[in-house]
């Protein structure tokens, strides 16, 4: 499964998340490259990514700052 996410760094929080099976790895990147384009022209900073794993409980965990707040990375610590 894929996950493309477009995340808010100075919110912390993610805007938008979309999920693709491993079968649209093309359609999951153009989708990536629109997004990147589309925020540029608009001048919005967001990090937009793809992360590729198992399920979204996979990702919720390896790539925690995505899901949580500095408050529960800081206790979880």
């Amino acid at each position: 499964m894929l996950f493309l996410i477009e995340y808010n760094r100075e919110k912390g929080e993610i805007v938008n998340i979309r999920k693709f099976d491993e079968s649209k790895k093309t359609d999951a990147e153009s989708a990536r490259l629109d997004l990147e384009l589309d925020l540029r022209r608009k001048g919005t900073k967001h990090e937009v990514v793809i992360l590729d794993a198992i399920d979204e409980a996979r990702i919720r965990r390896t790539h925690r700052r995505y899901f949580e707040s500095l408050e529960e990375l800081a206790k979880a610590s």
